[in-house]
């Protein structure tokens, strides 16, 4: 028998919709603009641990992808003059199936010119509590560095640790000693952050993680006082992250080196090279206003809205019945 029917109720399609609605009422309210970016794109992101999906057209050599974020294009309007900026949109990203994941699942992406970090955050908060209105109302919210949710979960600095240290830590939570060849700092420290820390977070509060380490946010600004860090921070609530944001890197040359390195570990880790985004390079330079970006999953939020614990029973059509 061919499954036919969508995974999502009557009610949760309709609890999606209004979602939708107040989202969109959310940025209107405030004089932001929506956006429509392509997802179909020229260049990928070279990030190693984002999966880009390739697109081929039977009349083109050309190699097309999905975007997993629409952030180049924003970046590029941006750069031209748009001004504050949001869009919701659906987003492809491969290796990423299971309870919280989906390989297709909608963003909501906006960009505040001349926000800081804590502006920012604090508009996040705001939406999240508008959207989960029935749910968020008592909830208290929190911020924790990076290094203090380490310290205090795991009893290990996240940057003076050892690499023994996190790779037996990470070993204890799962990730074998022989699954582990090869894996670097940033690889022993997302795998802890992912399975160990996150699902400890937000319960009872909405928990902000600020502060990642400079090598985890390849296109944020460093800290001016500390480089090893960056100004990045996510957002988790019941253990689940909702939103990633950061102050956006607007220096076109140390952007290009970044996305160089990349595509050198991507090489490292037996992967393809891919080519850099020389658009949103040429739109760095052109003058990307100063501002600051996030993400937020959508679908995660329905979940918390639902009250439901498996990403399927918030959307239509998962992947594996598309």
């Amino acid at each position: 028998m061919v499954e036919w029917k969508p995974t999502i109720t009557r009610d949760l399609l309709a609890l999606r919709s209004s979602v939708l609605m107040h989202a969109r009422h959310f940025f209107v309210d405030r004089g932001v603009i929506e956006v429509d970016t392509p997802m179909i794109v020229n260049a990928p992101v070279t990030d190693v641990h984002i999966h880009s999906a390739r697109v081929e057209f039977p009349d083109s050599s050309r190699r097309f992808f999905l975007h997993t974020s629409p952030e180049y294009a924003m970046k590029r309007l941006l750069a031209a003059g748009s001004g504050d900026i949001f869009q919701i949109c659906h987003v492809a990203r491969g290796l990423e199936r299971g309870r919280q994941h989906n390989a297709e699942f909608t963003l909501i992406e906006w960009y505040r010119v001349g926000y800081d970090l804590d502006q920012l955050m604090h508009e996040v908060e705001t939406l999240v509590r508008t959207l989960l209105a029935g749910v968020a109302f008592n909830l208290t919210s929190e911020q924790l560095s990076y290094e203090d949710a380490f310290l205090q979960e795991l009893n290990l600095d996240p940057l003076e640790a050892s690499l023994e240290q996190l790779s037996a830590a990470a070993a204890a939570a799962g990730f074998s000693h022989e699954a582990q060849k090869g894996a670097d700092r940033d690889e022993l420290l997302e795998f802890l952050m992912g399975t160990v820390i996150g699902p400890k977070l937000g319960h009872g509060s909405l928990t902000f993680v600020f502060n990642y380490p400079a090598s985890q946010a390849a296109l944020a600004r460093v800290h001016p006082l500390d480089p090893r860090w960056a100004l990045r921070f996510e957002l988790y609530c019941k253990g689940m992250e909702l939103a990633n944001g950061f102050l956006e890197l607007f220096d076109a040359d140390e952007q290009r080196e970044r996305f160089e390195r990349d595509n050198e570990e991507r090489q490292r880790r037996g992967m393809a090279a891919y080519p850099i985004d020389e658009r949103l390079l040429a739109a760095l330079e052109s003058g990307l206003p100063e501002c600051a970006g996030v993400a937020v999953g959508f679908d995660r939020v329905l979940m918390l809205a639902a009250q439901v614990d498996h990403i399927d029973a918030v959307l239509p059509f998962p992947t594996d019945i598309a």
